[in-house]
């Protein structure tokens, strides 16, 4: 499985080409490393944290911010197997989060305590997909 935890900067300009005025949804698979992986400079650095104990850490010290920019979890589930697509991807934490628009999601990942927070989940993630979403029509058949 290749890895991605954080976003290249091709990626990036292109979610900051989209519509920014209206709401998102951000689908999040993720699979923590066994072992959270630290700078050997941070105080967490050998703690023996699980890639779990670390994105919690993530989750608790971003969540005034997801609530000041009016985000919230839309859906949270756990991951079972995968029917179409490749085997070896097995995800340990699958979300949607829903931003009231792009401009609050930039908001959030240029706030300066996100970015301190960050360095949580990059300790945490092995790989990861963030796949942003616009809300469309909702309806009773496939298609």
């Amino acid at each position: 499985m290749t890895s991605y935890v954080d976003p290249d900067r091709a990626q990036f300009e292109a979610f900051k080409a989209l519509e920014r005025d209206q709401p998102i949804e951000m689908l999040n698979l993720v699979k923590f490393r066994a072992e959270a992986q630290y700078p050997k400079s941070h105080e967490l650095a050998g703690a023996g944290l699980t890639g779990a104990q670390a994105y919690q850490k993530y989750g608790v010290e971003t969540a005034p911010i997801i609530d000041r920019i009016g985000a919230s979890i839309l859906w949270r589930g756990a991951f079972e197997t995968t029917l179409i697509g490749p085997a070896d991807e097995v995800w340990d934490a699958v979300f949607i989060a829903r931003y009231p628009t792009a401009y609050a999601f930039l908001e959030m990942v240029t706030d300066p305590v996100y970015r301190a927070a960050v360095v949580h989940r990059q300790a945490a993630v092995e790989t990861s997909r963030l796949i942003r979403c616009g809300s469309s029509k909702s309806g009773k058949a496939f298609g």
